[in-house]
């Protein structure tokens, strides 16, 4: 137990794996496991093979908090009860991650904070007991945004998770950790939870599909609340198969959790029988507008869920505007985090003995937490009390706004109302993340489901959420499902690539235009992994002192545009050639997938160009494959 160290990963070590686990799903897991082909035991030395390169060093994601040294053993206990004939089921000898929220008593359960750090539990969270039940191994713990309260996913233990799409910007939070971890393939699936958006939210940044259910869905026991009535927990997948594998295990009526009494009756016998890839034919979908976004700011993510809902009505889906009423007002002044943090806290710390700490205040006057939650902690300290008119106030408007929003879907018989989930892609790590959605999930308990639905042109993953009526989560799956095999949207990150079959370097493809009586030679080669691109330039038949600037310049999105402004110097007047490297920026990158990057050469005779080189990916590159 603790946190993880290179010894705690010197299991795998040796020669990389012949089976690669990355991007596998849990079907494909169990096929190769099945077949013989691998090994419970070597499934989970390939995932703690990628912790190890990409984890603490590489890229650095930190998504890890602490590795269980009991999973090779778990391995070969279920790799034995296969062989022996006893398979429990689709999650028999599946690694999987959880976020340090849940408790586990056989490592410590921190929710990122140095204030717990020693902290073992008296036993398993409901949910990951029956995830070790159906034959799960729970590889490790995830890091998480300090007690839950944020979205970026700093903390004093945990320190700074980084997102695998682009290392200098943030995963997401609370379950940010989760998300990148799912992303980076350092475990089949994740949990999370999700008070206000923060499993919804780490599944946008890192092109993952993530569900809120129904409050009541699954159960909270075990999981360190920051609001037990607007917390629940859930998995974070990167497909919406593997989500409802994954939902299968763990949700249902709980008797430590009296909440999930009303699940019984509300759960299929498998969420997996709602994949259906027509679903979206005759389905009926309403926009909020409010939550889209009107400003420049929102413009880049508007884009993207624009062109998802124009993807929708392709596949048979009907789409209205919603304007009226204004839902992203509706849902104002209805959160009750403030309220109930510090008193269910202080719940879970009596219920846990080992805990250094006994009260919150405890650990506000010791300083054991990151200085990014001081505020909100202290808040939390003097906040009103939940016999206050106030707390009953929100309490009372979380049922108007659920009376509300199922009127309004059946009035217009919707099957889901639509919005991003964030309005803005992953910020740069140190920098505020606005624009969250969270709400009206969070505070009407109705389920949603964020699903992948392009990137951004900072080629950051954009995240459109699906939002239903109480107990819809069938019909959510179906949705999402029939939206994600009918656009194909998520695409690996490339910082964290393959062990087994790691990505070879592209020549990119060119198409040349000079002026008669030059000629060009150049070179483009990409290493997709890093974004790291070298080039070599070279024209003949002009003289060194005749240019200008050598320069890459992106053309615009509209169709039939030509021309764009410069956007990389690559050397200024009297050099005819230019050769080096340099990495692409996120919207470099995303104007090559879409052929929009070019070079020019500017010379004295033709300023507007006398070479142009218009660069691509090659075909079977572009989707970032």
């Amino acid at each position: 137990m603790g946190l993880v160290t290179t010894a705690c990963l010197s299991a795998s070590d040796g020669p990389l794996e012949k089976f690669d686990v990355t991007e596998k799903s849990i079907r494909e897991l169990s096929s190769a496991l099945d077949s013989g082909s691998v090994t419970s035991l070597e499934l989970v030395d390939g995932y703690l093979s990628r912790i190890r390169e990409y984890d603490g060093r590489g890229p650095m994601i930190n998504a890890m908090i602490t590795i269980n040294e009991n999973a090779r053993t778990r391995a070969a206990e279920l790799d034995a009860e296969r062989s022996a004939g006893q398979v429990r089921g689709p999650l028999h000898g599946i690694p999987v991650v959880v976020k340090d929220n849940y408790d586990t008593a056989d490592m410590p359960t921190t929710a990122g904070t140095i204030a717990l750090a020693t902290s073992i539990p008296n036993d398993d969270a409901t949910q990951v007991r029956r995830l070790r039940e159906a034959g799960a191994i729970i590889l490790g713990k995830t890091n998480m945004h300090e007690l839950a309260y944020g979205i970026t996913t700093l903390a004093s233990l945990g320190g700074q998770t980084r997102n695998p799409y682009d290392p200098e910007r943030n995963p997401g939070g609370s379950s940010g950790g989760t998300g990148a971890a799912v992303a980076a393939s350092f475990g089949a699936f994740g949990m999370g939870s999700d008070t206000c958006g923060s499993i919804r939210i780490p599944s946008a940044h890192h092109a993952l599909v993530g569900l809120r259910g129904t409050r009541g869905l699954a159960s909270g026991d075990g999981i360190i609340p920051l609001s037990r009535t607007q917390d629940i927990g859930g998995p974070l997948a990167r497909s919406v198969e593997d989500l409802a594998i994954a939902l299968d295990a763990t949700v249902g009526f709980d008797p430590a959790d009296q909440v999930t009494k009303a699940s019984e009756g509300n759960v299929p016998e498998s969420y997996t029988t709602f994949l259906n890839p027509n679903s979206l034919d005759g389905a009926r979908f309403g926009i909020v507008r409010a939550m889209v976004g009107s400003g420049n700011a929102d413009r880049p993510v508007r884009e993207v869920i624009e062109s998802a809902i124009e993807e929708m009505t392709l596949l048979g889906a009907a789409v209205i505007d919603i304007d009226e009423p204004d839902l992203a007002e509706l849902v104002r002044d209805a959160s009750v985090i403030g309220t109930e943090f510090e008193p269910h806290f202080a719940e879970y710390l009596n219920e846990t003995p080992l805990a250094y700490v006994r009260s919150l205040e405890e650990i506000v006057q010791m300083g054991l937490y990151h200085s990014v939650v001081d505020r909100a902690l202290r808040n939390s300290l003097e906040g009103e009390p939940l016999d206050s008119t106030e707390y009953q106030s929100r309490l009372g408007k979380r049922d108007e706004i659920q009376e509300t929003v199922v009127a309004l879907m059946e009035d217009l018989e919707l099957d889901a109302l639509v919005y991003p989930t964030i309005r803005r892609t992953a910020r740069p790590i140190g920098e505020p993340q606005p624009g969250s959605n969270c709400m009206l999930s969070a505070s009407s308990g109705l389920p949603a489901i964020t699903v992948p639905a392009g990137y951004a042109e900072d080629d950051m993953p954009v995240g459109v959420e699906f939002l239903g009526r109480p107990w819809d989560e069938a019909r959510l799956i179906e949705l999402a499902y029939a939206f994600e095999q009918g656009t194909g949207h998520r695409r690996p990150p490339g910082f964290v690539p393959s062990l087994v079959t790691p990505a070879v370097p592209i020549e990119l493809s060119t198409s040349v235009q000079s002026d008669p009586g030059l000629s060009v030679r150049s070179r483009f080669v990409l290493d997709t992994d890093t974004r790291t691109m070298s080039y070599k330039v070279s024209a003949f038949g002009l003289m060194d002192d005749e240019v200008l600037l050598i320069a890459f310049h992106f053309r615009g999105a509209d169709a039939g545009a030509q021309n764009g402004p410069v956007i990389r110097r690559l050397s200024s007047r009297r050099v005819a050639r230019a050769s080096g490297l340099f990495r692409l920026n996120g919207f470099e990158m995303h104007l090559l997938r879409e052929g929009r990057l070019y070079l020019n050469i500017h010379t004295t005779r033709n300023i507007a160009g006398a070479v142009r080189i218009d660069l691509a990916l090659p075909e079977k590159d572009v989707a970032g494959d």
